[in-house]
């Protein structure tokens, strides 16, 4: 008995200088010893060997009628007073006067089932398609046996993730987040000055980084001069909350977010002792203005870290950009926008907090294959001469989506758990009575796709 007792230390004193040696040191030194990058170069290999396998497979299989290359069914992009002009194939010059036909109807069924099938938002909250199957079982939609080799392929690779990758990646996760909990504890204990600041920053950044290496994380940074600077606010795209950890791996953010407890409080009551995170309570959270006003006193300092924001105020599917909520772009200040998209090859970011809860989410990001993703620094951008907040936002938005080829949608993110507005409801049969009396029908648009969206009710 003491004999294997013996055995399980040596193991695990080997298990140990593995990760201090070849991870955990070169990551508090912002350092690469090249493992990561040879094992995505395998997997690459890999994975385009699986998808020819797999391609080569569905060729011997009975073809499937093809889908439209924009999703489910092919919509059609017209205005609604052109649609309706071609249902009128009798009278189509006869839209004005207070003139109703019966089949007006059928533009706006057709609309509706188009929306239903396949709308802009909730489509949003889903995990991104795949081009060919990744061999995570999570993500096998009618791959499930192809050949004997895909499918021992498949099983060593259950074994890869959850036998070694898992452990090694939960052994670095406890260590960065304990390291994260006492150092910032410690810092927190000196008084106010450029040393306590230098080490405050020198301890989180280590921390995220040895949690980026929990997640086997390659990131690339673009555009590095244009990286937040002091007494800015940093806003980006939101994809996942390892968001946080993939750009403090790059610099130190002064944090925004609600207090909350059990572990999360343990961790933002350490980390706000060294460096002054804005942390709200939820009453607060409520009060537009004392929000503003907090938000306003750490960008007049100067010497604070920029503040990080995610406008969208949820987490979208890293498919595209939805409405930028107005409140960030009130406060003055610089904006510094950052683009993030996620290679979906290597494992899924986005996070359905309809689905499934931070532990199974974790769980999941960890027995992926690795989190990939660039990040594109954007030029710092500020409000223009009788631009509002609304404006301002749109414009960042939209630099933001091009630059990471996402796309640019106007909807509000909180659909997501809401009921659409009566009053977006109400602008659309605006905008079909205002036709049929013969006024401007484009002063009251707000788009084709919106229609059957709307007057559904979807």
């Amino acid at each position: 008995m003491e004999a294997a007792w013996d055995i399980a230390f040596v193991l695990f004193q080997v298990w140990l200088s593995i990760v201090v040696g070849l991870i955990m040191l070169p990551a508090m030194f912002g350092m690469s010893l090249g493992f990561t990058d040879i094992y995505i170069k395998v997997l690459v290999k890999t994975l385009e060997w699986a998808t020819l396998r797999i391609q080569r497979g569905q060729n011997e299989q009975p073809t499937l009628p093809s889908q439209s290359a924009n999703g489910i069914i092919e919509k059609d992009d017209g205005s609604m007073e052109e649609k309706i002009r071609q249902l009128r194939r009798s009278h189509p010059d006869n839209l004005a006067g207070g003139d109703f036909t019966l089949c007006d109807a059928f533009y706006f069924c057709k609309k509706g089932i188009e929306n239903i099938v396949e709308d802009q938002v909730t489509q949003r909250f889903t995990s991104e398609e795949l081009a060919s199957w990744n061999l995570l079982t999570r993500t096998n939609n009618n791959f499930r046996y192809i050949s004997v080799r895909l499918t021992i392929i498949w099983g060593l690779g259950v074994f890869i993730r959850y036998c070694i990758l898992l452990p090694l990646r939960i052994t670095l996760a406890v260590i960065g987040l304990s390291w994260l909990v006492i150092g910032t504890t410690l810092v927190g204990l000196l008084p106010s000055s450029n040393v306590k600041n230098w080490l405050s920053d020198l301890v989180h950044i280590t921390c995220y980084r040895i949690c980026a290496r929990a997640l086997s994380a390659t990131i690339r940074y673009h555009n590095k001069e244009n990286r937040p600077k002091k007494g800015g606010i940093c806003v980006a795209n939101h994809t996942s909350p390892i968001d946080i950890v993939i750009l403090a791996n790059d610099g130190c953010y002064a944090m925004v977010g609600q207090v909350h407890g059990g572990l999360m409080g343990v961790i933002q009551r350490s980390m706000v002792r060294s460096c002054p995170h804005v942390w709200f309570e939820r009453a607060e959270m409520k009060d537009r203005h004392a929000v503003a006003k907090r938000l306003k006193e750490h960008i007049a300092d100067k010497t604070k870290l920029p503040i990080l924001i995610f406008p969208e105020g949820t987490c979208i599917n890293n498919t595209s950009v939805m409405m930028f909520k107005k409140g960030s772009f009130e406060i003055g200040g610089t904006i510094y926008p950052v683009a993030i998209k996620y290679d979906p090859q290597f494992g899924d970011a986005f996070w359905n907090s309809a689905k499934y809860n931070m532990v199974s989410y974790i769980l999941r990001m960890m027995t992926s294959w690795a989190i990939v993703c660039n990040v594109w620094y954007l030029a710092p951008m500020t409000r223009q001469d009788g631009e509002d907040a609304v404006h301002f936002a749109n414009r960042v938005k939209s630099a933001i989506a091009q630059q990471g080829g996402l796309v640019d949608l106007s909807w509000d993110g909180g659909l997501k758990r809401e009921r659409v507005k009566e009053s977006f409801k109400e602008e659309q049969q605006k905008m079909y009575s205002s036709m049929i009396v013969g006024l401007d029908c484009h002063e009251a648009s707000v788009g084709p796709e919106s229609s059957g969206l709307f007057l559904c009710g979807h």
